[in-house]
């Protein structure tokens, strides 16, 4: 077989294993997985990115021209994450209630568009002593004694996340307002701030709940 013959052969041989393998391909989340079962608070989904091919980010969330971008780290103590490390948290969470995932936004917005699982904690709860404190206690596992102080022994861990990089709602639950959980005592180490939020989530195809309006 001449050398050119040997080429075309290999050639061809090649092509067809890439369009094989181009045929097997999927969008993943990691390496090797499409996709994640869950059942998070009573709420069963299958996790996963959109698959197909093309898809734009919703409406929601394709403009600029808002907020200020927030700071990488929201105060000494707390831990910033991203999307692997918050489903990683999302899948503890389905069997250890010591983890809580918040969405710190406005009820609006967290029926237009939502992270499956998440509870609904909106941040303007903190605007007052006493709907911070109920905030806590029913959602956080924080306990006021008898004497009005604070109980953060049994106090959850905190997966916060609002609209995104430009959005001040969680910056306003964790350190902003003006019964925000810092300022309450609430442990720095115990909150987790996924900055990058629904712009950032959304922008990856991730699975979401809402009306998408």
């Amino acid at each position: 077989m001449t050398f050119i013959k040997k080429l075309l052969l290999t050639t061809a041989v090649a092509g067809i294993f890439s369009v094989t393998a181009t045929a097997e391909n999927f969008v993943p989340i990691s390496k090797g997985v499409k996709s994640i079962k869950m059942n998070l608070n009573d709420e069963e989904f299958t996790l996963m990115r959109n698959q197909t091919k093309g898809n734009k980010i919703t409406p929601l969330y394709d403009t600029t021209d808002r907020g200020a971008p927030q700071p990488m780290i929201l105060a000494p103590g707390v831990e910033t994450v991203g999307e692997l490390e918050f489903i990683e948290y999302m899948k503890k969470a389905q069997t250890d209630k010591n983890i809580a995932l918040i969405d710190s936004r406005k009820p609006g917005w967290y029926a237009r568009l939502r992270i499956p699982g998440a509870v609904n904690v909106p941040y303007t709860n903190f605007n007052e002593e006493d709907s911070a404190v109920e905030m806590m206690e029913d959602e956080m596992g924080v306990v006021q004694r008898e004497d009005g102080t604070l109980d953060f022994s049994k106090a959850k861990t905190l997966v916060l996340y609002c609209n995104g990089y430009w959005c001040g709602q969680t910056p306003g639950m964790v350190k902003n307002s003006k019964f925000a959980l810092l300022k309450m005592g609430y442990p720095a180490s115990k909150i987790k701030y996924y900055r990058g939020g629904m712009q950032a989530w959304t922008s990856l195809g991730f699975t979401v709940v809402g009306s998408g309006k």
